[in-house]
C-alpha cells in the first residue's frame, strides 16, 4: 500500500531553508535594531549598525571576487572586527579560517599554504607575525589591515584598510541564498603538538545547530533579559564555541576583551553587567588569584561561567561557587564544534555537601539536545563499556555537530569516523545514571604494574593543595612496574611548598600506586592555546 505521505508533498521555499546561523545577524538587526549589539572601550554599536557592517564586509569582498569555497583568514583578538567577519566573510560565501594569535610565523605559514587562504585580515598587533608568516606562503594574498582603536600603533602591511574595505561595500548588499547547508562556514586548525595542525572543517549546519544548542544548554533565552556575554573565551578557538552566533540569535550583547586580565575582567563584569563568559580552567585561577585591586563588587549578581579543556578540579569549581560564579562543565573538540556534551545539574544535587557537588560538575555529562549520540565503548569493537563508573573505553560521538572531516586529509578524517562513529581519542567511564566521566588521553593513560593510574585524577588531588597554580602527570618508564607517575607542579607566586610536602598532601587523597614519588617544581610548558604540553613531559621524565 502506497503511503499517502510521499506523494505531493514536497520540499518548497515556503517549508524548507537551508540551515544556516548567518539568518541570525538579520533577525537581531530586525528585532532589536537598537539594542546594543557590541561593546569595546568606548565603542558602543546597535544591531542595525553591526549588521551594516557586515553587509558591506561581505559586498566588498564579493566584489573584490571572493566568494563559495574561497578562504578568508583573519589574525584578530577579540574585537569587533572579528565578530563581524563571523557574518561577513560567509555571507559572501567564503570560508571563515580564525588563525591562532599565540601561533608562531612558521605555523601560520602552514596554515595558510595548507588552507589556500586569498585573503588575510592581520589585526596591527600582530603586523610583525603575520609578515614574517608570509614570507613561506606560496601564493598571492589579499593582506586587510585591521582598524580596531584599541590596537597599538603598527606600520601598513595590506593594500587596503579593515575601514577601506567596508567602505567600498553596500549595507543594503544582500548575499545568494545559501545553495547548500552541507557547505563549509569556517575553518579551523587543532593544536598541532606534534607535528602540523589539521584542519577542521565546520559546515553552515553544524554551526546553526550547536549555536541553537548552546542556548538550550545554558538556558539562554531572547525574552526577558538579553545575556550580556563577555569575550574571554578567544574567537579563534571552534569559532568562539559557535557563541558568536549564539549571542546574535538572542539579540545580545557582546562585550569584546582585546586581553584575558583580571582586572579587564572584573571591571567588565562591574561597568557593562555582564551576565555570561566562557574559558578554560586557568581563566577560574586568574579570577581566583585576583588581587584586591583588581576585584570589583559584583552587587551580589550570580555570573554564569561556562568551563571545558581539562576537567576542573573539584577544589577550584567550590571556590568559584562560593565567590559567585555558578559553573557549567562541558566537554568536546574542535572536530565537534566546541562543546558537546554538558554536565547537565540536577535539581537534587544541590543538597549535597559543596564538595560532592563540585565533584559531581567535573563529570563531563550528557550529550548537547543537537549531539544525535554520545558513548564510552571498546576502540575496537565499539562495544558500549558497562554504565558502571569503572569500566575504561573510549568517548565517542556522532550527528550533525561532528565536524565534515579534515581538509585534504581523506586517511586522518577516515580514521577519525571508522565505524561511524567520532573517534575522541579521550578515554573514560560511563556512569549508572548515564553521564560520562573523562580519566584521560588514550595516550595519557599510566599503567603500573597492571594497574591503570589516571593522570587526571591524579592532577586533582595536587590541584587541591592552596599553592598549586599548574599540574600536569605523565608516565616515567620503571624497571619493576612497567611505569609509574611523575608530577611536575608550577606553584602560585610567592609559595614556598616543598617537594616531600607535595607528595604528601598527594598520598592524603590516593592509593598507594597512584600517588607519584617525585615532583619536579616548575614553569610547565604550554601550546599556544595554554593546553600543557605534556608530550615535551614525557620526555624529560625519561631521563
Amino acid at each position: 500500500m502506497t503511503s499517502p505521505f510521499t506523494s505531493d508533498l514536497e520540499q518548497t521555499p515556503a517549508n524548507f531553508t537551508q540551515l544556516t546561523p548567518l539568518s541570525f545577524l538579520r533577525q537581531a538587526a530586525e528585532v532589536f535594531p537598537e539594542r546594543t549589539a557590541v561593546i569595546h572601550g568606548t565603542l558602543r554599536r546597535s544591531w542595525r549598525e553591526t549588521a551594516a557592517r557586515c553587509h558591506r564586509l561581505a559586498a566588498a569582498l564579493a566584489a573584490r571576487g571572493l566568494g563559495r569555497g574561497d578562504t578568508v583568514a583573519v589574525l584578530l583578538p577579540n574585537t569587533p572586527e572579528m565578530l563581524e567577519c563571523h557574518f561577513g566573510v560567509p555571507l559572501a560565501g567564503a570560508v571563515l579560517n580564525t588563525l591562532n594569535t599565540r601561533l608562531d610565523a612558521a605555523s601560520l605559514g602552514f596554515i595558510l599554504n595548507h588552507g589556500e587562504a586569498r585573503a588575510l585580515i592581520v589585526d596591527p598587533e600582530f603586523a610583525a607575525l603575520a609578515q614574517a608568516a608570509l614570507r613561506d606562503v606560496e601564493h598571492e594574498i589579499l593582506v586587510i589591515d585591521g582598524c580596531d582603536a584599541l590596537a597599538p600603533a603598527a606600520a601598513r602591511l595590506g593594500s587596503v584598510t579593515y575601514d577601506e574595505l567596508l567602505a567600498e561595500g553596500d549595507a543594503g548588499w544582500l548575499p545568494e541564498p545559501l545553495a547548500d547547508e552541507w557547505d563549509a562556514i569556517s575553518l579551523n586548525y587543532t593544536s598541532g603538538t606534534t607535528g602540523n595542525p589539521k584542519g577542521v572543517v565546520y559546515h553552515h549546519r553544524g554551526a546553526a545547530l550547536l549555536a541553537l544548542g548552546n542556548m538550550v544548554t545554558w538556558g539562554l533565552s531572547q525574552t526577558g533579559t538579553p545575556p550580556v556575554y563577555l569575550w574571554t573565551l578567544p574567537m579563534f578557538h571552534c569559532n568562539g564555541w559557535c557563541f558568536p552566533w549564539t549571542v546574535t540569535a538572542l539579540g545580545g550583547t557582546h562585550v569584546c576583551l582585546r586581553r584575558v586580565e583580571a582586572k579587564a575582567i572584573f571591571d567588565a563584569l562591574a561597568d557593562h553587567g555582564v551576565t555570561h563568559l566562557c574559558g578554560a580552567p586557568i581563566v577560574m585561577q586568574l579570577l581566583l588569584g585576583a588581587s584586591a585591586e583588581e576585584r570589583r563588587d559584583l552587587a551580589g549578581r550570580t555570573v554564569e561561567f561556562m568551563t571545558a579543556a581539562a576537567p576542573p578540579p573539584s577544589a577550584i569549581l567550590a571556590r568559584m561557587e562560593a565567590e559567585g560564579f555558578r559553573v557549567t562543565h562541558v566537554y568536546g573538540l574542535t572536530e565537534v564544534y566546541g562543546p558537546a556534551v554538558v554536565c547537565d545539574w540536577k535539581q537534587a544535587w544541590e543538597a549535597l555537601p559543596i564538595e560532592q557537588q563540585a565533584a559531581l560538575k567535573a563529570r563531563q555529562g550528557v550529550a548537547y539536545a543537537v549531539l544525535e549520540d554520545l558513548m564510552v565503548a571498546d576502540p575496537q569493537s565499539l562495544a558500549p563499556v558497562p554504565r558502571d563508573g569503572q569500566t575504561l573505553g573510549e568517548v565517542f560521538l556522532r550527528g550533525n555537530v561532528v565536524m565534515k572531516g579534515y581538509l585534504k586529509n581523506p586517511r586522518a578524517t577516515e580514521e577519525a569516523f571508522a565505524g561511524g562513529w567520532f573517534h575522541s581519542g579521550d578515554l573514560g567511564v560511563w556512569h549508572p545514571d548515564g553521564y560520562i566521566e573523562l580519566k584521560d588521553r588514550s595516550k595519557d593513560i599510566i599503567i603500573s604494574g597492571g594497574e591503570n593510574i589516571s593522570s587526571i585524577e591524579v592532577e586533582g588531588a595536587f590541584y587541591k593543595h592552596p599553592d598549586v597554580a599548574a599540574v600536569a602527570v605523565v608516565a616515567r618508564p620503571d624497571e619493576k612496574w612497567g611505569e609509574t607517575p611523575v608530577a611536575f607542579v608550577e606553584l602560585k607566586a610567592g609559595a614556598q611548598v616543598t617537594e616531600a610536602e607535595l607528595i604528601a598532601h598527594a598520598r592524603g587523597h590516593l592509593a598507594g600506586f597512584q600517588t607519584p614519588r617525585q615532583v619536579i617544581l616548575g614553569p610547565l610548558p604550554k601550546t599556544s592555546t595554554g593546553k600543557i604540553q605534556k608530550f615535551l613531559l614525557r620526555e624529560r621524565a625519561k631521563g
